[in-house]
C-alpha cells in the first residue's frame, strides 16, 4: 500500500477506532488502570451501581494522592460509555443494568499492560510452539499422500527414539526454570482467550443491526428474508473470531477432551515448579476450563436470541412498518433537497406542528404517600449506655466471619512440619475452633493456595452444638506457605 494511502486510512482508524481514543486520551492510565482491574480480570461484567460504588472509592484514594477528578464514578462511566470504552446491558438477575469492556478497550487496556509488565516473545518454549505448529501445517497440507506419509513415518522414528532414550534414562524431565517458562508463557496465551468471546459477541450484534438494516432495505419476500439470516450466522462462524469460537467450543462441549484437559492441568500444578507460580496463576489455571465453559454459553446464548428475535422482526410483518417509515423518510429527505435551493432553512413555510407536551413517566416511579407510617403508636424504649465487652465483640466477631489468620498458621504450623499436607491433616492437629466455618475456610485457602487431587478424603470436625460430623471430599492439598 502506497504510504499516502496507509496515511489517509489510519487517520480515519484514529477518529473511528475506540481502542486508538481511549490510548490517546488525557486520562488513559486512569482508564486503564480502573477498568482493567475491576473488568478486566475474573469479573468482565458488573452491575452499574456495583461499579460505581467501587470506582467511588478508588477515585477517592486517588483523590487523596493530591490528584484532581471532578466527577463521581457514574459522571466518568457515561463518559466512557459514550467514547465507546464500556457497554451498557440490560441485567438478566435484576433490575438494573450492568457494564462490560467494549473490545476495543479491551483491546487498548491489554496493550497497555504489556507494555507495563512487557513478556519476552523469543522465549524457548514459544519458538518451539511456533516449530511444531509449522512442522503440522507442513505435514496437513501436503498434496501429496506419500509424502505425508513419510513426514509422519519421520515423526514416529523420533516418537520412538524418545521413548527408548526415556527407557534408558537419558531423557531427563524438563527442569524448573524451563517448565516454569513454558506454564507462563501458556498462562499468557491464555489470557488472550476470554477477550476472543468478547469480539464474537459483539459481531454478532453488529451483524444482527446489519441484517435488520438489510431486511428494511430490501424488498425480498419474506422467505429469502429468513434465508438470509441464517447465512449471517454461517458467515460469523466463518470469520476469523467464529472460527476461534467454534475450536474452543469443541473443547468445551467434548466431554472427553475436557476431563483430559482437566486432569492434565491437576498434574501440571502438582509438579515440584508449580510452587513458584502465584496464587492467581494457580486459579487461572485452575478454572480456566470453567471460565471457557461460561464465555460460550454466553455467546450460544447471544446467538439464540439473535436468531429468534430476527426470526420473530420477519414473521410478524414488523419489517413492513419499517419499510413505510424508511419509505417516508426518503421522501422528506428528497423533498428538502430539491427545496433547498429555493428555501433557505430560516424561511417561514407556514406550517404549523403541533408537539405533544404530555410528560411520560413511568407508574413505578409513584411513591403514594402513607401517613399511616409516620404515626408512632409505640412507646420508644430507652436504652442505657453501656462499656462494650472486648471478649463479647471478638465472640460476635467469630461467630459472624471465619477467622482466616487462625486458619494460616494453623496450616503453616503443619507445613513446618510436613512438606504438604491435607485439609485432614490440618483438622487432626488444629481442631475446627468454628465447627463448619473453620472446614470451610480451609477449602477456600486450599482451593486459592494449593491443589485438588482425584483421590477423597474424609473430613471430621465437632459443630457448634457438639455433634461429632464428617463430610467426604476431594482431597485439597497444600503444597506451600499459605500467605
Amino acid at each position: 500500500m502506497p504510504a499516502v494511502a496507509q496515511v489517509l486510512q489510519l487517520s480515519q482508524l484514529v477518529e473511528r477506532d475506540a481502542a486508538w481514543r481511549l490510548l490517546r486520551a488525557d486520562n488513559a492510565a486512569v482508564i486503564a488502570g480502573l477498568l482493567g482491574v475491576h473488568l478486566g480480570g475474573d469479573d468482565r461484567r458488573l452491575d452499574a451501581e456495583e461499579l460505581y460504588e467501587r470506582l467511588d472509592t478508588d477515585l477517592e484514594r486517588l483523590r487523596a494522592q493530591g490528584l484532581s477528578f471532578p466527577l463521581s464514578a457514574k459522571g466518568y462511566c457515561a463518559q466512557w460509555r459514550a467514547a465507546g470504552f464500556l457497554v451498557r446491558r440490560p441485567s438478566s438477575d435484576a433490575r438494573g443494568e450492568t457494564l462490560e469492556l467494549s473490545p476495543d478497550a479491551i483491546a487498548a487496556i491489554r496493550f497497555v499492560q504489556g507494555r507495563a509488565e512487557p513478556r519476552s516473545s523469543a522465549t524457548e518454549s514459544r519458538l518451539s510452539s511456533l516449530a511444531a505448529q509449522v512442522r503440522q501445517l507442513a505435514i496437513d497440507s501436503d498434496p501429496d499422500a506419500a509424502a505425508r506419509i513419510a513426514l509422519l513415518e519421520e515423526e514416529v522414528q523420533r516418537l520412538e527414539s524418545r521413548i527408548e532414550a526415556l527407557r534408558s534414562g537419558d531423557d531427563p524431565a524438563l527442569d524448573h526454570d524451563r517448565a516454569l517458562e513454558r506454564t507462563r508463557d501458556l498462562l499468557a496465551q491464555a489470557s488472550d482467550v476470554p477477550d476472543d468471546f468478547a469480539r464474537v459477541r459483539a459481531e454478532f450484534e453488529a451483524l444482527n443491526a446489519s441484517l435488520r438494516a438489510k431486511i428494511i432495505e430490501s424488498d425480498a419476500s419474506q422467505s429469502t428474508v429468513v434465508d438470509e439470516v441464517f447465512r449471517g450466522i454461517d458467515h460469523i462462524s466463518e470469520s476469523d473470531a467464529g472460527r476461534s469460537f467454534a475450536a474452543f467450543a469443541q473443547l468445551v462441549l467434548d466431554p472427553a477432551l475436557g476431563a483430559a484437559f482437566e486432569s492434565d492441568i491437576r498434574r501440571v500444578l502438582d509438579r515440584p515448579f508449580a510452587r513458584d507460580l502465584s496464587a492467581a496463576e494457580r486459579r487461572t489455571l485452575r478454572l480456566f476450563l470453567t471460565t471457557l465453559k461460561e464465555r460460550s454459553a454466553e455467546v450460544h446464548d447471544v446467538v439464540t436470541m439473535f436468531a429468534r428475535a430476527l426470526r420473530r422482526y420477519v414473521q410478524s410483518q414488523d419489517y413492513q412498518r419499517d419499510r413505510v417509515m424508511r419509505g417516508l423518510l426518503r421522501e422528506a429527505q428528497h423533498a428538502g433537497v430539491t427545496a433547498a435551493p429555493h428555501i433557505r432553512p430560516w424561511h417561514p413555510i407556514g406550517l404549523s406542528l403541533d408537539l405533544s407536551a404530555v410528560p411520560l413517566a413511568s407508574v413505578g416511579a409513584v411513591d403514594l404517600h402513607d401517613p399511616a407510617e409516620l404515626a408512632a403508636t409505640d412507646d420508644i424504649p430507652e436504652h442505657e449506655t453501656a462499656v462494650a465487652s472486648l471478649e463479647e465483640l471478638r465472640a460476635l466477631a467469630r461467630e459472624t466471619e471465619i477467622d482466616f489468620d487462625e486458619l494460616t498458621r494453623n496450616v503453616n504450623e503443619v507445613l513446618a512440619e510436613l512438606r504438604t499436607c491435607t485439609v485432614a491433616d490440618v483438622l487432626v492437629r488444629h481442631p475446627a475452633t468454628q465447627g463448619v466455618g473453620s472446614v470451610v475456610g480451609l477449602l477456600s485457602l486450599a482451593a486459592d493456595q494449593g491443589t485438588v487431587d482425584d483421590e477423597p478424603e474424609v473430613l471430621s470436625w465437632e459443630g457448634s452444638d457438639g455433634v461429632p460430623r464428617a463430610a467426604v471430599i476431594a482431597a485439597h492439598r497444600f503444597t506451600g506457605v499459605v500467605l
